[in-house]
């Protein structure tokens, strides 16, 4: 017997959802777990659970499975934090040689994904997504007051941290 999470009446809208807001999703999540695989995992998860209370969401779906996204890469954020350290094998960086945007892009994201989870998800929510401070806020479920000093914090690291970079890579460029 199968059992429909989403009546029959509502399963075009949310469709409808899943097919406008999916790709949105998915680089949000990519944002603030940088790892795309990851990124699909956590939007499905949202999705699912978006879906079992597409009720209470289908007002506002998006923000709903926005706010679902954040918390679920909170969660693995945390899961991290707890695990041993992990040791590379081997060096596996590899140069950038195609074109200098590519370049400038890698170095930031290397930076945003070396800010603290907080600051990355308030930038990635404000910038990226280009949400309000208020959805922002209700997003992350904290103060106005938070993301907007978690925002200048974070754009003061990553100005520190790209400022000799992108010095660096305008003199080579000359």
């Amino acid at each position: 017997m199968e059992h429909d999470v989403i009546p029959p009446a509502e399963k075009r809208a949310f469709e409808r959802f899943v097919a406008e807001s999916s790709d949105r999703l998915v680089r949000t999540a990519y944002l603030l777990c940088g790892d795309r695989g990851h990124a699909e995992d956590l939007v499905q998860t949202a999705l699912l659970r978006t879906a079992r209370r597409w009720g209470r969401a289908r007002r506002q779906p998006e923000a709903y499975a926005r706010r679902v996204v954040v918390n679920l890469a909170k969660d693995r954020w945390r899961d991290l934090a707890r695990r041993p350290n992990e040791t590379a094998m081997g060096d596996t960086e590899v140069a950038i040689t195609v074109s200098d945007g590519i370049a400038d892009r890698d170095q930031l994201l290397r930076a945003a994904r070396a800010l603290p989870e907080g600051q990355r998800a308030v930038l990635v929510l404000r910038y990226f997504d280009d949400l309000s401070i208020e959805d922002t806020a209700r997003a992350l479920g904290c103060t106005t007051g938070s993301v907007k000093s978690q925002t200048a914090r974070a754009l003061s690291r990553l100005r520190a941290a790209l400022t000799p970079e992108m010095e660096n890579a305008d003199a080579d460029r000359r």
